[in-house]
Formats: C-alpha cells, sequence, structure tokens
C-alpha cells in the first residue's frame, strides 16, 4: 500500500521525536520534526503538511499550556485550514480541551498506544485532504460563478472549412493536449478554445481566459500564479493564480505572442514542471488545467527571429488549429447575418428586421478585415440604429463601403487592416482607446500595427 501523508511533530523531547518517526514511518510518506517551535512558522511554508503534532509544554516546569496555545494560534494565522494533534500530558486534557475550542482537531496522551495514535493521525489526514478541498472550493468559487454567466455565441457554419474545424475539435478534445489556436483577429479563436472545453472530459469544470497581452511584468506572476498577503505594497489578501482557479478545467491562453522573452521563460518552467509558486510564498504547488493557447501572430517567424522561444513554441503545440478567416468561408455569411441579427434584434427589443436584398448582398462582397467580429459589430450597429424595420446597405456601412472599395487586382490583407486602422482612428478622432475597441484588439495591438503601417 502507498504511504500518504506529510506530518510535522515539534516536541521538546529529543527522546519523543525520534520514536515519533521510527514507529510513524512504515504508515506515512514523510515524517519532519522539530525540537525549536520558532522553527514551525518556516517549515509549514516550505512545506505542504497534513497533520501537525504539537506539543502543549515546550519549557521544562511549565504545564500550563501556554506554549502550545501561541504556537497553534500561528499556525492557524498561516492557514487556517491546517490540522494540529495536540502532545499533552494525562493531567492536561482540560488544557487540551480548550486548545481544541481553539481550534485544535484532537489531542494525544503521552504515553499512548501506537495503533490508536497511527488510527487518529490517519483519521486527521482525511479531515486535512477535505479542509483542502474545501479552502479551494471556496477559493475558486468566483471563477466558476463568472465562468456559468458567460454567454458564449456557437461556432456557426456550413462550410467545408467549418466542417473540417468541428471535426478536428472533436478529435483534440477527447484528449488532454496542449493545443495552440492560429488566426486572425476576430476570427473566434476563444470560441474554438470554448467549444474544446466543452467536449472534454473536463466540461464540468471552469473554463477561464488569460489576456496576456494585457499583463506586464508586473502582474504576470501574480495574475497566473497568485500572490500572498504582504508580498507586495497592494497585496492586501491572499489571491488565487488562474492555475490553481483552472485546476481540473482548462486555461485559454490568449495573445500568447504578446509574451516578452522573460515572461515566456516564467511561463515555460510551469509548464514544464506543472507546478507554480505564488508571489510571496516559497513552496511550489501543483496544477492540474489543460492549457490552450492562441494567437493572431506567427510564431515559426518569431522564432526565426528570436522573439519566441522555440522550446515554448513546441511545448504548447502539441496540436495546431488553424480558425479560418471568414473571407475563406463566404458561404457562411448568411447563416452568421441571420444568427447575429435574431441575436440583437431580440437584445434590443426591435424583433421582425429585415434586411433588403441589396444589403445582404453588399454583406457578402465585403471582405470582412475584422472577421467574424466586424460583422457583429456592424450588424449591432445596424439593429440600433434602425427605424423602419427594413436593414439597408447604407444601414450597414455608411460612407465605409467607399473607404473599403478596392478594386480586386489590389485587394490584400495589408491594404485592408490598414485602412480599417485609419478608419477606427478618424471615427475615434484619435483615440486609441476607442478605436481599439471598434477594431475588437487590444491597445497593445493597435499600437503595433500603428507602427508597422507606419501611420
Amino acid at each position: 500500500m502507498q504511504k500518504v501523508g506529510k506530518i510535522l511533530v515539534a516536541d521538546d523531547n529529543q527522546d519523543l521525536l525520534k520514536s515519533l518517526k521510527r514507529l510513524l514511518k512504515f504508515d506515512f510518506e514523510e515524517i519532519d520534526t522539530t525540537s525549536e517551535p520558532n522553527k514551525i512558522p518556516s517549515l509549514i511554508k516550505n512545506k505542504d503538511y497534513d497533520v501537525i503534532l504539537l506539543d502543549m509544554n515546550f519549557n521544562e516546569g511549565d504545564n500550563s499550556g501556554r506554549d502550545g496555545f501561541k504556537w497553534l494560534r500561528r499556525i492557524k494565522e498561516i492557514d487556517q485550514s491546517l490540522v494540529v494533534i495536540l502532545i499533552t500530558a494525562y493531567g492536561d486534557i482540560d488544557i487540551a480541551v480548550k486548545a481544541i475550542q481553539e481550534g485544535a482537531t484532537n489531542f494525544i496522551t503521552k504515553p499512548w498506544e501506537p495503533q490508536k495514535l497511527i488510527v487518529t493521525i490517519q483519521n486527521a489526514i482525511e479531515i486535512s485532504k477535505s479542509n483542502k478541498e474545501l479552502t479551494s472550493l471556496r477559493r475558486k468559487n468566483k471563477y466558476y460563478e463568472a465562468d456559468r454567466n458567460l454567454i458564449t455565441n456557437p461556432i456557426i457554419g456550413q462550410s467545408e472549412v467549418v466542417r473540417n474545424l468541428l471535426k478536428m475539435i472533436g478529435k483534440v478534445a477527447i484528449t488532454d493536449a496542449n493545443v495552440l489556436i492560429l488566426g486572425e483577429n476576430g476570427t473566434g479563436k476563444e470560441l474554438i478554445a470554448k467549444e474544446i472545453h466543452k467536449k472534454s472530459k473536463r466540461n464540468s469544470e471552469v473554463f477561464l481566459h488569460v489576456d496576456l497581452s494585457t499583463l506586464n511584468e508586473g502582474v504576470f506572476e501574480s495574475e497566473l500564479f497568485g500572490h500572498k498577503k504582504g508580498s507586495f505594497t497592494d497585496a492586501k489578501e491572499d489571491k488565487i493564480g488562474k492555475l490553481e482557479a483552472a485546476s481540473d478545467g482548462t486555461l485559454f491562453l490568449d495573445e500568447i505572442g504578446n509574451l516578452s522573452i522573460n515572461l515566456q521563460a516564467k511561463l515555460l518552467t510551469s509548464l514544464q514542471s506543472k507546478e507554480f509558486t505564488p508571489v510571496g510564498a516559497s513552496k511550489p504547488q501543483k496544477y492540474n488545467a489543460r492549457i490552450i493557447c492562441a494567437t493572431n501572430k506567427n510564431l515559426k517567424q518569431m522564432v526565426q527571429d528570436q522573439l519566441f522561444r522555440e522550446d515554448l513554441y513546441f511545448r504548447i503545440n502539441t496540436i495546431e488549429i488553424n480558425s479560418p478567416a471568414l473571407r475563406e468561408r463566404g458561404e457562411d455569411i448568411v447563416l452568421l447575418v441571420e444568427y447575429f441579427l435574431n441575436k440583437y434584434s431580440y437584445k434590443y427589443n426591435k424583433q421582425g428586421l429585415k434586411m433588403n436584398e441589396k444589403a445582404l448582398v453588399s454583406l457578402k462582397e465585403y471582405k470582412w478585415p475584422g472577421n467574424i467580429r466586424e460583422l457583429s459589430h456592424t450588424l449591432e450597429k445596424a439593429v440600433i440604429l434602425n427605424e423602419d424595420a427594413i436593414i439597408k446597405s447604407e444601414d450597414l456601412f455608411g460612407n465605409q463601403m467607399q473607404r473599403f472599395d478596392i478594386k480586386p487586382s489590389t485587394l490584400d490583407l495589408e491594404t485592408l487592416e490598414r485602412n480599417a486602422i485609419e478608419k477606427a482612428i478618424a471615427d475615434s478622432k484619435g483615440n486609441i482607446s476607442k478605436a481599439s475597441k471598434l477594431l475588437g484588439i487590444s491597445r497593445t495591438s493597435l499600437y503595433s500595427k500603428i507602427t508597422k503601417h507606419g501611420l
């Protein structure tokens, strides 16, 4: 039988410590001992103990239990869920009962019967396990609630490219393989990640989304790994990181191509070891989240340009999925228009809206540099502004059609992207935050594209 349970014994009697270590080593995984109670805080911060055996009196001739109460309170301050069994003399039972009222789980009296002691510790380990599970569940609860309340658009389409995409998702979902989703902005990379999660064995657990482009050097570790109270100026309380919160579920790391080399190294270390260490803590914690990453960047080229670590690239893309651009699946336009028109008609209480034929043709002919996100935004705006129950081409685009009316001989993604950025900046009167929202990308990405196009 595999031995389980990490035990810390704190007592000033060296002979007792040696005796307990000899007795317990046959039934439990690990037994540490100390005769110096001031070492208890550092020991429990550096190792995840299941049970602590704590002497009530560390000074010879003192039977008041004062030391025991002091160190019991200190242990509970560090970790309220830790299970403490008190070691006491027979005559100190009243003190032990009082200590239980202050948070101890049980007590044992000297001398003890070996088998009874072992059973007491085994029961305490079960309590410890339950405490840890309950604590983890409480800390993760806010993430579960946010996930449950999140409304997700379905993957819509009947084109061959979408059918192949859904087939790939079905194959990948039943595994726990790391997935890298590549595609332009607005193509629905997050929808693909959620569909993988929904069809996986983890679908009853949480799905968490982290936009890595918004995390700078200062907050990356706190966001992903969590932090301990007091670890930095604004750390007013312990914070659970996304890796821990997503354990048993799925963690979606979006915009991974925006991570600096330094942060890539920290992420790689965690992915390789399946561990993380909260900021301000000294002992690592295991996690069991499935990792799905996404980016609109060419990671292979970034690897060649030494902008992205090759070892991280291979770590995150056991399976690579391409999210198709809307121009590659034009036959799905009608289905998507129908879906978004119904969605926004209901949202803004304008049921019965219709679209005339010219408007539908203009939607089909437009090349959608912003992909499905742009289509969704265009239809929502048209529904909001419509006054006569019929959506026309000018309701959809206004003067934008002239701006994007590029001859096929000059139609390329770079030109479309530049025009889209120029239009968004003009409509936002130079406000980069508003322009980035119109385009459906982060401020960081927009600044990068402005530099790229020399705008």
